[in-house]
């Protein structure tokens, strides 16, 4: 082989590698956008808004004030919360008793919803643990793309005896985090009901901006607290062997021959290890994997994604929230008219609770998402 023959073979070897590199760098980095896909698709199935709560005769009404950013956003998600009676945005706790949209960067103002609700209906940890799940609690005068002291995040109260509940949810939404909360927690001393054009915004202007997925509210939130994770000696006495197998060291059982997979009652399936509800009869259908399948969790807040490279493949591994444990994958072949999304799920990482056992073991608040 002469000299100029080897120089062109060494070039095309160069080129392969280069090409080889480059596809491996792209199928990595679309792994991770499809974890981010999943992610949002996950809460993209089309809820349909619901209207306010009218106030019956014997509501028990309270208020909170909610600043979460550009309060366009928090109004919408919170007049669709039920149990709110009413969403009104303003401008709170700045100085002196007025102010105006433009000049909210002078006096001090955070944009700030009214939330009223009726506690008959939905509890003041709720509405937190809704505020929370759409806010970015570290983020400093900055959500979203709007940036200034009229966006930061603040819970102000009216009540002292609110308080108590207030800084149990605060101290439990810090422990996920590192770094320290950026969001205020103060007694109301003043608030501006906003001008005309900025009440229901985005009901007027469906396309408007918003921060913020709005349709999060359609989605049950979980009170993380009220399932623990049990320690591994507690684990290895609650559950099977092949149970903790699979949850704990994500192993996989075998397909068509599990307790879920041809199983279709109306109810909700739990973590086996911990009971936190993970996905409700309703998102169940046959996907002929012989896996218990999904469309969607019963709320976003319950699932976890990781990038799973085992078996010489990049898929998207599914788990609990509190309990961590392995459920299963999650893949973009499922049904398109509920999200495309396949929750492809072990019978062993889940257990089922039917429907009139719902309330006699808890889950009794969650009757309303299983039909």
């Amino acid at each position: 082989m002469n000299d100029k023959l080897k120089i062109i073979v060494f070039i095309g070897i160069i080129i392969c590698i280069i090409i080889g590199l480059l596809f491996l760098l792209e199928k990595r980095s679309a792994s991770y956008t499809d974890t981010t896909q999943i992610e949002k698709a996950a809460v993209s199935q089309g809820q349909k808004a619901k209207k306010k709560t009218e106030p019956s005769k014997d509501a028990d009404l309270h208020d909170i004030y909610l600043a979460g950013g550009c309060f366009w956003g928090v109004e919408e998600y919170f007049s669709r919360v039920a149990g709110v009676t009413d969403a009104v945005s303003g401008y709170a706790n700045g100085r002196g008793e007025t102010t105006q949209y433009e000049l909210i960067g002078q006096t001090g103002h955070a944009e700030t919803v009214h939330v009223t609700y009726d506690a008959n209906q939905i509890s003041l940890k709720e509405i937190l643990l809704h505020y929370f799940r759409i806010i970015n609690p570290t983020s400093k005068n900055k959500q979203g793309n709007d940036v200034g002291t009229q966006y930061r995040t603040g819970v102000y109260y009216t009540d002292e005896k609110d308080l108590e509940v207030i800084n149990q949810v605060f101290d439990q939404v810090a422990q996920k985090y590192d770094q320290p909360l950026a969001v205020e927690k103060e007694a109301l001393s003043n608030f501006i009901v906003a001008e005309d054009y900025h009440q229901d915004y985005l009901q007027k202007n469906p396309n408007g901006y918003c921060h913020i997925n709005v349709n999060q509210a359609a989605y049950p939130v979980i009170d993380a607290s009220k399932y623990p994770k049990p320690s591994d000696d507690e684990l290895k006495k609650l559950l099977s062997p092949e149970e903790y197998a699979v949850t704990q060291n994500s192993q996989t059982e075998r397909a068509f021959s599990n307790r879920y997979w041809d199983k279709f009652e109306v109810g909700i399936y739990v973590d086996v290890a911990t009971g936190e509800p993970l996905f409700s009869s309703k998102d169940k259908f046959e996907s002929g994997c012989g896996w218990p399948s999904f469309t969607q969790p019963i709320s976003p807040d319950v699932a976890t994604y990781k990038e799973d490279k085992s078996y010489n493949m990049v898929r998207t591994e599914v788990r609990s929230r509190t309990g961590d444990s392995h459920l299963g994958h999650v893949f973009t072949d499922g049904p398109q008219d509920k999200g495309g999304l396949r929750y492809c799920i072990n019978s062993l990482s889940i257990r089922f609770i039917p429907k009139d056992q719902m309330e006699e073991k808890g889950y009794g608040y969650l009757l309303d998402y299983v039909e």
